[in-house]
């Protein structure tokens, strides 16, 4: 059934208004074809939402929201000591995450607590603390909208790269409907990213299992990250930018403490936020529109902004930022 005129206010994490002209809500992945077919839509706009944590809508959508919400999750198989793991689109990340160190298969710990749904992660690449959700992904399944089939892509075909990969490159082609993981046996903590030691120290962790790994990463987005239940917004707003070594290098000769990271190819990766927080933006309001005050990364909804407002901020962001260091940020969401 699909629902008219809907509203997708709820369905944003930025919590801004807007409404959609339709909008259905899928559990059973075999019904997609028919419902991709229905006269009254399959000539309109088509955009399939998950949590809603990776868009900002700066107005309403004329055309069909699609929700999956099936979240099934089983051992497909074992490949040797390999855990193999099927899970449908609809499940929430986290509650995913969580089920796999319940499970006894770790190497998603690093991405606990990144809202959204599993369907959603392979499209953005997802990564936060040293880890890409790319290091354990086997293959994603999607529809193919081109060739009107379902099809499954293995890792290499997805082309993942730094918050990207094919299904955000080829927009309306792919439909992801499920996400099969591997999971070795042979488990090191990933514990280089800023931060992540320390916390774990606080907690008095010395020989830190998977879960307490979690438990800390989940401590430190708490801390630093705005809840979207309580302060709308869709986590970190910007890439980091990717320059080259030699601008990397003037820029850290000229703004001592730039923190900047390997990112191959002769390339290093830039903290957006240092950049913005240096820019002088962290903190700063505009109506209802804002750069959070936790972390200059976040730009947050303080209760009645809408997405253009949030938008029209963004750009003063990125604004400042080339004015002051001559680099161009990339936002992360999907803006409508």
């Amino acid at each position: 059934m699909i629902e008219r005129d809907a509203s997708l206010r709820g369905m944003n994490s930025f919590g801004v208004p807007a409404r959609a002209a339709g909008l259905a809500r899928l559990h059973d992945l075999d019904a997609l074809p028919a419902l991709l077919d229905d006269p009254g839509w399959r000539d309109r706009p088509l955009l399939v939402l998950g949590g809603g944590s990776n868009v900002l809508f700066t107005g309403d959508f004329d055309g069909l929201v699609l929700r999956i919400e099936a979240e099934r999750i089983a051992h497909s198989r074992w490949d040797g000591d390999d855990a193999m793991v099927r899970v449908e689109a609809g499940r929430d990340w986290h509650d995913f995450v969580r089920w796999t160190l319940d499970a006894g298969h770790p190497g998603l710990e690093n991405l606990s607590l990144i809202p959204g749904t599993v369907g959603a992660a392979p499209i953005q690449n997802i990564g936060a603390y040293g880890v890409e959700v790319e290091s354990c992904i086997e293959a994603v399944e999607a529809w193919d909208r081109r060739a009107r089939a379902f099809v499954a892509l293995d890792r290499a075909a997805c082309g993942f790269a730094y918050r990207d990969s094919v299904f955000k490159r080829e927009p309306g082609r792919w439909i992801v409907t499920a996400v099969r993981f591997r999971f070795p046996p042979a488990w090191t903590p990933v514990l280089r990213y800023p931060g992540v030691r320390e916390e774990l120290a606080a907690q008095g962790v010395a020989a830190p299992t998977p879960q307490a790994v979690s438990e800390a990463i989940c401590a430190i987005r708490r801390r630093k990250l705005p809840d979207p239940a309580r302060l709308g917004n869709a986590g970190s707003f910007f890439k980091n930018p990717i320059v080259p070594a030699a601008q990397a290098q003037a820029l850290a000769d000229t703004h001592p403490g730039l923190p900047a990271w390997p990112a191959g190819d002769g390339r290093r990766k830039l903290s957006a936020a240092w950049l913005i927080e240096q820019a002088g933006l962290k903190g700063l309001r505009e109506g209802d529109a804002g750069v959070s005050p936790q972390h200059a990364l976040v730009l947050v909804n303080h209760g009645g902004a809408t997405g253009a407002q949030v938008l029209d901020l963004a750009r003063r962001v990125q604004a400042a930022v080339v004015a002051r260091f001559q680099v161009t940020l990339e936002p992360e969401p999907l803006i409508l």
